[in-house]
């Protein structure tokens, strides 16, 4: 038994067959996995689960990055420069994977995590921040089990341009599936979170190496020979002034 770990069945885990997955070119560092949460509560149950994640991922072997957005400030309300929104467009950029975790609220995700995608931009110069990076994503609810905030996830995972996994875990009823000390308690619900950090490692691996090939897109390598072709005939009209 794990002393960090102590609802995990170990003989059940084993760690990922990395180089089974791995592309051949496969830079042989860890997983770098970003897990970012969407509450600001002292007592935040997508915190707790966030941290949770984190645990596991680190013993499947993963190295991880939580972002805390207390300090976040609101979309547009500063310059881009801003510590904070620079911190987590870098964390962004450095990550291979990533996980999301969100409280339902209204019937969806809440305003400070949609606030951390809003201010991660689709392209930064020649930079994509989030494509073909892996994704988790995951609920809390305080009442009966939904599905609403993973599938807004997955829709939002799908706009950034991201390879969501199969799998998702979403917790009904968070306060009753923590400890006093913030830990998960054993039950479907953990075993679940589980699969999910299993998988997304899994993925990773897979899809890590090959990313830059995956999202290589017919119609962008189409509108890059116009934009050369034209730039040429530009520059040969100038020429000939």
């Amino acid at each position: 038994m794990h002393p960090d770990l102590p609802h995990l069945h170990l003989e059940h885990l084993p760690a990922p067959d990395a180089p089974a997955l791995g592309a051949a070119t496969d830079a042989g560092h860890p997983p770098r996995i970003l897990i970012l949460y969407g509450s600001l509560r002292p007592v935040s149950y997508s915190r707790k689960l966030a941290l949770e994640a984190e645990r596991i991922l680190q013993h499947l072997g993963a190295e991880t990055r939580v972002f805390h957005p207390h300090e976040l400030p609101m979309l547009d309300s500063v310059p881009a420069s801003h510590p904070e929104v620079q911190r987590l467009r870098e964390w962004s950029a450095w990550s291979e994977g990533q996980v999301w975790v969100s409280p339902e609220r209204h019937g969806t995700l809440t305003g400070v995590f949609k606030n951390q995608m809003d201010w991660l931009p689709l392209e930064d110069g020649s930079v994509r921040p989030t494509q073909g990076r892996t994704l988790a994503v995951m609920q809390v609810s305080g009442g009966s089990q939904s599905f609403n905030v993973v599938n807004a996830l997955r829709v939002l995972g799908r706009w950034m341009r991201m390879v969501t996994i199969p799998n998702q875990s979403s917790v009904a009823k968070a306060w009753q599936e923590f400890d006093e000390a913030g830990r998960m308690k054993p039950s479907p619900y953990y075993d679940r979170v589980v699969d999910v950090m299993e998988e997304l490692v899994k993925f990773t691996y897979l899809v890590r190496g090959r990313s830059d090939y995956l999202v290589d897109r017919y119609s962008e390598r189409k509108g890059d020979a116009l934009a050369r072709a034209l730039a040429e005939q530009a520059g040969a009209v100038e020429a000939n002034r």
